[in-house]
């Protein structure tokens, strides 16, 4: 198929996009002591320079002891990172580009690559890692408060050094998921609960300290997903009815798109439509989505890690999708990673040239 539905431009709030491709965040650990360096620069405007239309940035801490596991990954706080960051942005706006930073804090998931810790206290809703797993005491409610307030910082600054939007990691089991998931958050507290709309008040709190902080005209993105790290199968929302009862309140706080995660985009969300997360997602709040998982690659992600290599892949699939607007926004992963050309190769239809995807990119920034 033409490749022309993911060239329509796209506009919402503030934010006003060339194309509907989306840079994928991705943790790439290559920013000594939290500070991106020029190179990390360099990567994030290759892809501007090279039809990008969205660029989100790899996972990026706010300021909390414990919000990061590896001493490599970027801060969003602090002099010489948020000096780092505004040589990105700068770079990625100098070649045409749009960007906005992915503020993260890592909760209780801990890097198996890694036995670097951080400094305490440890994060966690409930002390727990995964379900029945303790892990470190319960979050007081100072550290709650101090949690909420640390991302609306993260998102004043990120205003203030020029970003074009900000994204919200709520996803993939780390703090603000291990708030969503019954496994890991047991608190009888306001922040806790039986349902999910229940345990989904930590989230609409920071989307709420954003939104504050960054005021009405700039785009707010949240990720979230069903699975965990902790558990691959683990789905939050059941039903259609459950999701609508999750994600209304993050909406009605202030989200503006929701970045649905899938291990592999084409799979329904739920029996009877073929409709996925972002399509769901969408229908539910009419609220503009991403989708996400496996674009343009013949393996998932997961696999990667495990040492297996992925060809490119054919579009069409998505891009019927996406001509039904079943959802706003593509978000591309390991594909752009290996390849900064992948979207303008992709926009020129030298399906030819799309790279195989080998875990060695993940050594590198090219």
């Amino acid at each position: 198929m033409a490749s022309d539905a993911l060239f329509r431009p796209f506009t919402h709030r503030s934010l006003t996009l060339k194309n509907r491709i989306v840079m994928a965040p991705m943790t790439r650990s290559f920013s000594p002591d939290g500070v991106p360096t020029p190179d990390v620069a360099a990567y994030y405007r290759r892809r501007a320079e090279n039809d990008v239309g969205l660029i989100l940035s790899e996972g990026t801490v706010v300021k909390r002891p414990s919000a990061k596991n590896d001493p490599n990954v970027p801060d969003f706080h602090g002099e010489q990172a948020l000096a780092g960051w505004k040589r990105v942005i700068d770079e990625v706006h100098a070649a045409g580009g749009k960007m906005g930073p992915q503020l993260w804090h890592v909760g209780s998931a801990r890097n198996p690559m890694s036995t670097w810790a951080a400094p305490p206290p440890v994060d966690a809703p409930s002390g727990l890692s995964s379900p029945g797993k303790k892990f470190t005491e319960p979050m007081t409610d100072e550290a709650i408060a101090d949690a909420i307030s640390a991302f609306g910082q993260a998102a004043a600054d990120a205003k203030r050094l020029g970003f074009d939007v900000v994204e919200i990691h709520g996803a993939h089991g780390y703090l603000i998921d291990q708030f969503f998931w019954a496994g890991t958050n047991v608190r009888t507290d306001a922040f806790g609960g039986a349902t999910l709309a229940e345990r989904s008040r930590f989230a609409a709190e920071v989307v709420k300290s954003i939104r504050a902080a960054v005021g009405k005209d700039m785009a707010i993105i949240l990720r979230l997903s069903q699975w965990k790290q902790q558990d691959f199968t683990v789905k939050l929302a059941q039903t259609p009815k459950e999701m609508e009862s999750w994600l209304t309140p993050l909406v009605e706080a202030g989200t503006d798109i929701l970045h649905c995660s899938q291990r592999r985009f084409w799979e329904p969300e739920f029996e009877g439509s073929e409709l996925n997360f972002a399509g769901w997602a969408k229908k539910l709040t009419g609220k503009p989505t991403i989708t996400v998982g496996s674009v343009g690659l013949s393996g998932e992600f997961t696999a990667a890690f495990r040492g297996e290599s992925s060809k490119p892949a054919s579009l069409d699939n998505l891009l019927r999708r996406l001509e039904r607007d079943e959802f706003d926004l593509v978000a591309v992963g390991r594909a752009i990673l290996a390849d900064p050309q992948w979207a303008r190769k992709v926009r020129e239809d030298r399906h030819d040239e799309l790279q195989d995807f080998h875990k060695e990119a993940l050594a590198r920034l090219a």
